[in-house]
């Protein structure tokens, strides 16, 4: 067995949604600009592992895209066809705030087919555990359209390909994207045999989904978690979510799998949300996880890229966790890291401990 797994392609870079800037789509007062769902985020994060050293340490691979019959798992034909019929022609939107250009199917098979590849060789044990540097994102996907800049849904195609080869039976999916995971929980609403974990900004994205009474539905019930944080939550609120909520609802589900849908966008730095992270905390929460999974699976752990918009930024958090995925020394200093930790307000706030000490006791009334 190799040690940690690192799924990539160029091609991903290379889905073009074009010039949107922060928005939907053009308009007639928006200058355009380049979408802030850019590929250089992404590049950059594979450039510092190699200027550092640390791929080098890792298992690289660059797998095939998606097959239909593996998207079809999730997706709905219509969609896919309107999908290939666009991207035939000059392009379109998804659904809701998800353009794209031709070119973009072969990006997004190729990011749903990094997600594919890594889950398949960590249930496989042909690697411990693995990062897949998907794009474009796939959380907020629905079978049916895509949403916030998400054309295909990467972790609920590779789950459900996995559960019906047999390859894993109880998943967990966490999500720590600042925006609700909304495409794992309508994939798994009624399914006993996937957890789905989303801690995120509150009423940020998608503005209608992702309060903490959205817990399952029939067999599901009890098997969905939200932890929609209030803005400006820092270092002091995650690490008090996780390890009162997160860590023990994982462990206590007992997966033989578990998935993070890792969004960079909770850092300090990101345009598009309001939290307080550094890059040691995207470190902490990686090791808290990883040890969650050596304990329940073996250490099956898939780490899938999702959002995150500071180009500058997201490398060195990106840097950082996959650092901590490999057990690795190679390390590379980021230089507002301990900056960002002494803003002001990254302790746990009275109303951030009151609101996640309510929901403790609930999801425990909730699961009991």
């Amino acid at each position: 067995m190799s040690g940690t797994g690192f799924y990539w392609h160029e091609r991903c870079f290379w889905h073009d949604q074009g010039a949107i800037g922060v928005f939907s789509a053009p308009g007639e007062f928006l200058q355009p600009q380049a979408a802030s769902e850019s590929p250089e985020s992404k590049r950059r994060l594979k450039n510092i592992l190699e200027v550092s050293g640390l791929i080098d340490e890792l298992y690289v691979v660059k797998p095939p895209a998606a097959t239909l019959e593996d998207l079809l798992r999730f997706h709905t034909p219509r969609y896919l066809e309107e999908l290939q019929a666009g991207d035939a022609a000059r392009g379109g939107n998804g659904g809701d705030c998800a353009p794209y250009m031709p070119g973009s199917w072969a990006a997004a098979t190729h990011s749903a087919g990094l997600a594919i590849a890594a889950v398949d060789a960590v249930a496989r044990g042909e690697v411990r555990n693995a990062y897949a540097l998907c794009r474009p994102p796939g959380h907020h996907a629905e079978a049916d359209q895509g949403r916030g800049f998400c054309l295909l849904g990467n972790i609920p195609v590779a789950v459900m390909r996995a559960q019906a080869l047999g390859q894993a039976s109880r998943v967990a999916i966490l999500d720590w994207d600042v925006h609700h995971g909304n495409g794992q929980q309508a994939a798994f609403y009624r399914d006993p045999n996937t957890f789905t974990i989303s801690i995120h900004q509150a009423a940020n994205y998608p503005l209608e989904s992702g309060a903490f009474e959205e817990q399952g539905e029939g067999a599901g019930t009890g098997t969905n978690l939200n932890l929609p944080l209030p803005p400006g939550c820092g270092l002091g609120a995650y690490a008090y979510a996780m390890e009162r909520l997160v860590l023990p609802a994982l462990e206590a589900f007992q997966p033989d799998l578990i998935i993070v849908a890792c969004g960079y966008d909770a850092c300090a730095k990101d345009p598009l949300g309001k939290m307080l992270l550094n890059s040691q905390a995207f470190a902490t929460m990686t090791a808290q996880v990883k040890a969650v999974a050596e304990r329940c699976c073996a250490g099956k752990l898939v780490i899938v890229h999702e959002g995150g918009y500071s180009e500058g930024y997201v490398p060195l958090c990106g840097h950082a966790v996959v650092q901590t995925l490999a057990s690795s020394t190679t390390a590379v200093f980021d230089p507002q890291n301990d900056e960002i930790a002494a803003w002001g307000y990254q302790a746990l706030q009275p109303h951030q401990q009151a609101l996640i000490d309510t929901w403790q006791r609930q999801w425990e009334q909730t699961t009991r």
